[in-house]
Formats: structure tokens, C-alpha cells, sequence
């Protein structure tokens, strides 16, 4: 082979998601997961059976949101709470709940809390109100900032 010349890159289908894009679909169908499982008043796990019953997709980084959450749910709302100033978790709105507790759960297991924070702010800016990213921006910098002193590993599964 001559300088500029390697294998031929194999052809990925049309449409198909990069390791980026692909995290980031998982992000949303593990937000709308727990978004209906707030608003039915059902258990994760449960709207997640529901949802694949329905014939949606739950890619598996998805279902591992969704269990981990489900698992950590009081320690994530302890912590929300805590951050959340002049906030209860109860008080959010349903979505940004649902945007913040994943945020949580991938920082909590090692997701660099910029990269989470990031999708956690794109997802409130596009899915939520006006004022969600500054919220949710906010939230979760104070998370951060509490995690930095912890393990991420810590959270109780």
C-alpha cells in the first residue's frame, strides 16, 4: 500500500448511531422510561416492561439506567434534594426529575460529571421549559461538586 492508502473502511448502514449518538438515544429512552414511571406512579422497572410491551426499543444502556436508577432512587433523591436549592425533588417538574436522576446515576458510576451534566442540559433544553437547562445546569454542578469529595461507586445498588 502507498502513503494515504489503508484498508477499506467497512460501510456502516444508513442511519446507524455512533458510540456517541447511540449513548445519547439510550439517554432519552431512559428519560421517557422514568418520566412514565413518575407520572403513572409505577415502579421503573415496570414502565420499562410496559415499554417494551408497546414494542419500543430499550436499548440496553438504557435498561441499565433504568435499573440503576430504580436501585439508587432515595440515595439520587437524598442527593437532589440536597442540591437543589429552595427545591424538593417532589416540587420538579416531572421531566427535569427524570433528566436530573439519570445525570446522577452516570455520574455517580463514572460518567466525568462534565460530559453528564452536558447531555443533562441538551435533554432539558429540548425536551422541558424554558428555564430546565438553568435549573438542571445548576443541580447538577452542586451534585458535582458533592461527588467530587465521594467514590463513584458509593451509591447503594
Amino acid at each position: 500500500m502507498s502513503a494515504g492508502e489503508g484498508p477499506a473502511a467497512t460501510p456502516r448502514p444508513a442511519g446507524a448511531a455512533t458510540g456517541h449518538r447511540r449513548r445519547r438515544i439510550a439517554r432519552r429512552a431512559a428519560i421517557d422510561v422514568l418520566y412514565q414511571s413518575d407520572i403513572r406512579d409505577c415502579t421503573p422497572s415496570q414502565a420499562m416492561a410496559e415499554w417494551r410491551a408497546a414494542g419500543h426499543a430499550v436499548p440496553d444502556y438504557a435498561a441499565d439506567i433504568v435499573a440503576g436508577v430504580e436501585a439508587g432512587m432515595r440515595d439520587i433523591d437524598r442527593l437532589l434534594g440536597e442540591s437543589a436549592e429552595e427545591w424538593t425533588v417532589a416540587r420538579m417538574v416531572a421531566v427535569d426529575r427524570a433528566i436530573l436522576r439519570v445525570a446522577v446515576y452516570e455520574m455517580r458510576t463514572g460518567l466525568a460529571p462534565a460530559v453528564a451534566v452536558s447531555e443533562a442540559v441538551a435533554a432539558a433544553n429540548e425536551l422541558s421549559t424554558a428555564d430546565s437547562g438553568r435549573f438542571v445546569n445548576g443541580v447538577l454542578g452542586r451534585v458535582a461538586r458533592t461527588l467530587g469529595a465521594d467514590e463513584p461507586s458509593t451509591m447503594e445498588r
